[in-house]
């Protein structure tokens, strides 16, 4: 029977061994003194309910701040001031995505919902063959849905008809709701279990391109796990990736040429700029790589084991949430800490996002944080 696993990232990150291994348990790495140069400032909290085990992401369209939480709350901020909150579904399991109009989240009963984004007001709602999971991505009057780990739906964003799908096998074993996808010019790109990246057309669906990005080795399923988590980040014409106990690499955006790899593997992701590709490893640390060569300019394991999650560059910096429920601000040069915020203790479960230069996070808890940063 096909498995998905929940919390991979917590799981790993506090373990310090292999999943469902029965070695003991390793302790978080203490946090050590820090004089900040960096003021690491939290402007604004809400709540919108427990995430639970759902992947669940906030949404910034200009000053609109949507989130959700797995009990059904969708809800819409503007400047701290919240607009409208609403019963979207019994059960949110994916999302949110939104643009101008339109407010997108799947339900656990196997349908995408879309709302108003000014009102609430629900629009349309629409069936698929599955639970959606992660966050949907809206583009060219369509959004686009994951359902399991093995399917792309689109849709109408007008009116919820659908406009195609893309499948693909069902692996053995799969991370649930870890695997993103992006947008480059008239291509989908998103990443599959056992290490594949996929380009696919927007307007049809169909397939232009996939790259092996990671190959499953193992003895069993388990250390088989080799599925590309996160969104997939573009700069120019590269697209980086990484897979957990697998590679980080680069492909050409257009061809699906494999540019370089590196054997790190993650359960987080990674975010990159003009210079380097940073990426959390699978246990916690923090690696800097050349974004041309995959070459490592430095590496901070000050985070190991405590289920570091997705780094988000900030202007000079990078910042790393754990899942014990701090934010840590590093210097982007060299990975020396300079900042650091202690929010929630139930743990940052989505990945940072920038709004205006300050950063967006969301707890397993349901508190939504919108963070400051400034030079001292």
């Amino acid at each position: 029977m096909k498995q998905l696993l929940w919390g991979v990232a917590l799981a790993v990150g506090l373990s310090g061994c292999s999943l469902f291994s029965s070695k003991k348990t390793v302790e978080p790495t203490p946090l050590q003194t820090l004089k900040p140069s960096v003021e690491v400032k939290q402007l604004w909290r809400g709540s919108v309910g427990e995430t639970a085990d759902a992947a669940l992401r906030p949404a910034l369209v200009g000053d609109a701040l949507y989130a959700a939480g797995a009990e059904g709350t969708l809800a819409r901020t503007e400047f701290g001031r919240e607009t409208w909150r609403i019963r979207a579904a019994k059960r949110v399991t994916a999302g949110v995505a939104a643009d101008d109009e339109r407010v997108i989240v799947g339900s656990g009963d196997g349908e995408v919902l879309a709302f108003d984004a000014k009102t609430g007001k629900p629009l349309w709602k629409a069936p698929v063959t599955g639970e959606p999971i992660g966050a949907p991505l809206i583009a060219d009057g369509m959004v686009i849905t994951r359902v399991g780990d093995n399917q792309l739906i689109a849709h109408a964003l007008a009116d919820g008809k659908r406009r195609w799908i893309y499948q693909r096998s069902q692996a053995a074993l799969s991370l649930r709701g870890q695997i993103g996808m992006t947008r480059v010019g008239d291509l989908l790109i998103a990443g599959f279990s056992g290490g594949k990246l996929v380009a696919v057309t927007l307007a049809a669906g169909m397939p232009r391109w996939e790259a092996s990005v990671a190959i499953p080795r193992g003895s069993n399923e388990i250390e088989r796990l080799a599925d590309l988590v996160a969104d997939p980040v573009v700069r120019g014409e590269s697209v980086c990736v990484a897979a957990y106990q697998g590679r980080v690499a680069c492909v050409e955006t257009q061809r699906g040429v494999v540019q370089w790899t590196r054997d790190i593997g993650s359960s987080a992701g990674l975010d990159l700029d003009d210079r380097q590709v940073y990426v959390t490893e699978d246990l916690g640390a923090v690696t800097a790589l050349d974004v041309r060569t995959g070459a490592t300019n430095w590496r901070q394991d000050k985070l190991l084991n405590r289920g570091s999650g997705r780094p988000l560059v900030m202007g000079d910096h990078v910042a790393v949430a754990d899942s014990l429920g701090w934010l840590h601000v590093m210097n982007r040069s060299d990975g020396q800490f300079v900042g650091r915020l202690e929010l929630d203790s139930s743990g940052v479960s989505a990945p940072l996002l920038a709004y205006d230069g300050r950063i967006v996070a969301q707890s397993r808890r349901g508190y939504v944080y919108v963070i400051n940063l400034k030079n001292l």
